[in-house]
């Protein structure tokens, strides 16, 4: 009887060719809208090729030379130590960390963590975190993420030296885009007074996924940046079809998207697997779940992950800690839970977007995630900037314990791949 029931399930052949035949309508909208974007800027090839010039490192710095830019000369520090191995290696690091007993520790790269860290706001948050990395031997993240206003980072280069940074160090990074539903998209939603409007979607109605698509094909062609945030199911399949039509955008579904049981985990990674490449890859590139779900759900949906041949190409993205204020119930650390997953779930990256609960609690100014959205001349206005590179430092402290859990774990991690991973 169960399997007669299951197999009404099977999505007949007939059901993909009706998608098909509505893909390929030349009336269609929905794709017609996408092409004219596409095509107004040159097409997928085209498109590419400028992304890949603009987003070399030796044009970036020239850009900031010819801005005179102090940040050219913080870049070529940077470029200096990583030439000149300051920065620790990971053999090193586990020597330090286990003296004695790290030759007789077998780690399997597998299973490796990539250790991330949420947001990096401002290059010079960057920068002091090197800085102090050299200082103290300490890992830089392989991952980071950056929730900055993209018009405001523009202007004050700091997109240019945060996209250098990124390359000079190996560390794979995510841009939000401004259209992401805190631009006054939904014209009946404001503050906090109409929080409960937000439940049905952050929001990006009617135009705004095509508004979307537009942003992120300026950035990419003007400043090489692959990688955004994705928060709505409209804009996750844009970033598909874009990918399908040949343009290399990749993306990360946010937490904010709500993904907390395998169901969801299902439907998201069944359609990137509809709209992914011949050779199976997709622009999905990290998928953020919900900070609710368990241990259980993420093993389990790293079982449909590989299933639909996707485990090589969509890390899973995890909270382990988050902003004291603002996001979720305190205290929130989720390190034990991913001491205990790590050796049985690959390409998983733990993010790290608050300080140690005892650090947290007893700041004066405690990390908040509304922070992230202020413009920086209000920042300066309240004088919130040293405050604020404090809470991102906190932050890499507790990225660095959890570097420092796992290798007494005997487990393994990938840091900025470019300062750490090179040598013994």
């Amino acid at each position: 009887m169960s399997k007669d029931i299951r197999s009404k399930l099977i999505v007949e052949n007939k059901r993909l060719d009706e998608i098909n035949t509505f893909l390929m309508d030349p009336k269609n909208k929905l794709v017609n809208d996408l092409l004219a974007v596409v095509e107004k800027y040159g097409g997928p090839e085209e498109i590419n090729r400028k992304a890949r010039e603009a987003g070399k490192v030796e044009n970036l710095m020239n850009r900031l030379k010819e801005k005179n830019s102090p940040y050219v000369k913080d870049l070529e520090w940077l470029i200096e130590q990583r030439d000149n191995g300051t920065f620790i290696t990971v053999g090193k690091y586990r020597r330090k960390i286990l003296g004695d007993k790290t030759e007789k520790t077998k780690f399997n790269e597998d299973f490796a963590v990539t250790l991330e860290i949420s947001a990096c706001q401002y290059f010079p948050f960057f920068m002091t975190q090197a800085r102090q990395a050299v200082e103290k031997k300490e890992l830089m993240p392989g991952r980071y993420i950056r929730v900055r206003c993209m018009k405001e980072q523009e202007e004050d280069n700091d997109l240019l030296a945060m996209s250098a940074a990124m390359q000079i160090i190996g560390a794979s990074w995510c841009e939000t885009l401004d259209t992401r539903g805190t631009d006054g998209s939904n014209v009946h939603l404001g503050g906090p007074e109409t929080i409960t409007g937000y439940f049905g979607g952050v929001g990006q109605p009617n135009d705004h996924p095509i508004q979307w698509v537009d942003e992120f094909l300026y950035y990419y062609t003007n400043y090489g940046v692959k990688e955004v945030l994705n928060i709505n199911p409209g804009t996750i399949l844009l970033g598909y079809m874009m990918h399908k039509l040949g343009i290399d955008i990749e993306f990360k579904i946010s937490v904010y998207m709500g993904n907390d049981n395998s169901y969801a985990v299902f439907w998201t990674l069944m359609a990137a697997r509809m709209f992914s490449r011949e050779d199976g890859s997709t622009s999905l590139i990290g998928f953020n779940f919900s900070n609710s779900v368990n241990n259980a759900t993420i093993e389990f949906s790293s079982d449909i992950r590989k299933s639909l041949g996707l485990e090589d190409f969509v890390r899973f993205e995890h909270h382990i800690f988050e902003t004291w204020k603002s996001i979720v119930i305190q205290p929130y650390d989720r390190r034990d839970e991913l001491l205990e997953v790590a050796s049985k779930v690959k390409n998983i990256s733990a993010k790290h977007e608050g300080g140690e609960i005892s650090v947290e609690q007893k700041r004066k100014h405690p990390s908040d995630i509304l922070e992230y959205f202020l413009l920086k001349k209000d920042i300066d206005e309240k004088g919130l900037m040293p405050a604020l590179t404090q809470n991102y430092l906190d932050k890499h402290e507790t990225l660095n314990n959890t570097a420092k859990a796992l290798t007494e774990g005997g487990l393994t991690f990938i840091a900025a791949p470019k300062l750490h991973h090179r040598g013994a």
